[in-house]
């Protein structure tokens, strides 16, 4: 089909991690060799497109979702088709590896803290690559990647400093779409290389204190919402990148080419009412693009996703807390800030 102008795109194409995550409950963590109880477990989906894409399905804003990754021709393989089909996920980019099986991690969730550790077999994902993407058969206004970090063929790093994220990235820019780039944490020794590869054909690059903190080379104050402005827009100076949008549990910050920032505080979601984080961060990415899509200020896409992750804390697995929008964003009416 021709590509439509730019001012008729419309929705949301998400491509790269497609995983099955098992969520489990435990009573605490283990020391090495020692034993914990599992409370509870559930499967669910699991990575960053995955995730924004059943998000966007929850949050009933009634946008075009697209899909496009690897999956086993296995069980949890056909699993994602059915759940991506049963939310109106469009799966015509998602492509079936005939020996490698579906990527799945289990999730560990720690009851009273709600932190958890992921244990994950990269299985198909592992296989992704530039030829998989076809920027012709979508309207979609959006692009959105991830993770940078857990896409082996898309992160080789190329004699040259590039990478498939990057031609893919520049493809999707080329075709007309708003380009988006998530990470996943990793002590890897790529990673700084990986996401300067990437950053020059980001509108947004989206990274966690713990991800900026390893691109900028110092540690940085998960609470100190001036330190991660600062490094927010080293972040767009040193990568090239449109906008850099750092997200910790006390807030979120962004900064853009035009030397602009902005910050949104979290929300002081009750205790009893946090059941896990898992998938907080793609929750936060998803209310982010949102107002993005819908051409809001970058400040109040801040807002939009501060909100949608509260929301999330509401359940142990990535997306099964999510509510409407207005839902979501009543939530900043009724819950205080936190200190940031």
């Amino acid at each position: 089909m021709a590509a439509p102008p730019d001012s008729e795109r419309r929705g949301i194409l998400a491509g790269g991690n497609f995983i099955i995550d098992y969520v489990k409950i435990i009573d605490g963590w283990p020391g090495q060799d020692m034993l914990t109880s599992i409370l509870s477990e559930s499967s669910s989906n699991g990575g960053g497109p995955y995730n924004v894409l059943k998000d966007f399905a929850a949050l009933g804003v009634d946008l075009p979702l697209e899909a496009v990754g690897v999956i086993g021709n296995d069980t949890n393989g056909h699993w994602i088709v059915r759940d991506c089909e049963e939310h109106a996920i469009n799966t015509r980019q998602l492509h079936r590896h005939a020996r490698a099986p579906t990527s799945y991690t289990d999730a560990m969730t720690v009851e009273s803290t709600g932190r958890r550790t992921f244990f994950h077999q990269r299985g198909a994902n592992a296989f992704l690559g530039s030829d998989h993407f076809d920027f012709a058969r979508t309207s979609a206004k959006l692009f959105h990647l991830g993770y940078l970090m857990l896409l082996d063929r898309m992160d080789e790093v190329r004699p040259d400093g590039t990478t498939e994220a990057a031609e893919v990235l520049t493809a999707a820019q080329e075709a007309g779409l708003i380009t988006s780039v998530d990470c996943v944490s990793t002590e890897d020794p790529r990673f700084t290389d990986v996401a300067i590869a990437a950053m020059p054909h980001a509108d947004y690059f989206i990274a966690n204190e713990t991800e900026a903190s390893l691109i900028l080379g110092r540690k940085l104050c998960a609470e100190d919402a001036e330190e991660l402005t600062t490094a927010a827009g080293e972040l767009c100076a040193t990568g090239n990148c449109g906008a850099a949008i750092i997200h910790t549990e006390f807030g979120a910050v962004a900064a853009d080419r035009s030397g602009e920032s902005h910050h949104a505080a979290a929300l002081l979601v009750p205790q009893d009412q946090i059941k896990g984080a898992t998938g907080a961060g793609d929750a936060f990415a998803t209310g982010l693009l949102y107002g993005i899509h819908e051409e809001r200020p970058l400040s109040e896409s801040l807002g939009f996703g501060v909100s949608v992750a509260a929301a999330s804390l509401n359940d142990p697995t990535p997306s099964g807390g999510i509510q409407s929008l207005a839902e979501c964003v009543r939530m900043s009416e009724v819950f205080p800030k936190r200190d940031f």
